[in-house]
């Protein structure tokens, strides 16, 4: 055990292992925007939600191990500073993938050595894609 995981007296402190998802807000009826979006140009895949909540709206979608899930919202309002970041693959194809569709590509070079870039979903919700080959 690494020591910035246990307290003085030897108790474990660090107890998160992973993450499962990611959720983020998208206003009510937005869902077939959300899959041109997330499905046809960040290449999710739509993962079937369970039943009891289908009612609810919103998506689920999924990549590997990386899910995001999206929720309606009544007073919709878009995360323009909280955002999820994901790690991405072919970052160059997918910038161009994004700026074809007239998606807005904003650089950041906060991060020494870290390729990065963010992005606003149709809804406005911010979005961070690092260029996984960057890590």
């Amino acid at each position: 055990m690494r020591t910035c995981d246990v307290c003085h007296d030897g108790t474990v402190t660090s107890f998160v292992v992973g993450l499962d998802h990611v959720q983020v807000a998208i206003p009510v009826g937005g869902e077939v925007v959300a899959d041109g979006f997330y499905v046809d140009i960040l290449g999710f895949e739509m993962l079937e939600r369970p039943a009891a909540m289908a009612p609810r709206g919103g998506r689920w979608y999924g990549s590997g191990p990386v899910q995001v899930h999206l929720g309606v919202e009544e007073d919709f309002r878009p995360a323009k500073k909280a955002h999820p970041a994901l790690v991405v693959r072919e970052f160059t194809t997918l910038c161009g993938r994004l700026t074809d569709a007239g998606v807005e590509i904003r650089e950041s070079h906060d991060i020494p050595g870290v390729v990065r870039v963010h992005v606003s979903d149709p809804f406005g919700n911010r979005l961070e894609l690092i260029d996984a080959d960057s890590l």
